[in-house]
Order: structure tokens, then sequence, then C-alpha cells
């Protein structure tokens, strides 16, 4: 596979809202698929299905514990990207806010 279409899956990974909030949880540790439903409206099955597609782009990893799996982020840069990315969308909105001052 090439680079440039492995970058662009992680990207199409973190694109999806809900995708995005999963990597999100998962920065203050690693937690099974129970605990990532527990805090928001999604069922099992769709949030299992989100988690899927972030393993296949490399972004989670997994481990066994009993019955659970346990989500965790594989790499700290995906941290590094999202709040990199979560910086330039609050200075665009700053940049918004001064101008209609």
């Amino acid at each position: 596979m090439k680079i440039d279409t492995m970058e662009v899956n992680v990207l199409k990974a973190l694109a999806h809202p809900v995708r995005l909030e999963i990597v999100k949880k998962l920065f203050d540790g690693e937690r099974c698929v129970c605990e990532l439903c527990d805090d928001n409206e999604y069922s099992q099955a769709n949030m299992s299905q989100h988690l899927k597609l972030l393993k296949d782009a490399d972004i989670v990893t997994t481990r066994k514990d009993g019955n659970k799996v346990i989500y965790n982020i594989k790499h700290d840069e995906v941290k590094d990207i999202i709040t990199l990315v979560n910086k330039l969308v609050r200075t665009e909105i700053n940049k918004l806010l001064d101008s209609e001052v």
C-alpha cells in the first residue's frame, strides 16, 4: 500500500465525529467498548464498527482482558494531530470573533 493511501485512510478514519470522539476519549488511557458506550448514546454494535475502522487505519490497538477487548491509541502522534487541528480551528474561530467586534 502506498504511503499516500495510508495517510488518506488515517485522515478519513479521524474525519468522522464519532470516531474523533472515541479517539479523544482514549487520550486518557485505554478503555473497553462497554466503557466507551456508557459515555454516549451509541450502541455497542455501532461503537464496535467505528473501533474496527480505527483499528484498520492503525490508529488504535487492542488487547484482550478476559472477555473484554481493550482499546488504546497506537501512536502518541495521533494525539498530536488532533491537538494541532483543534488549535488551528480555535485560532480561526478567534479570528472570526475578533473581526466581528
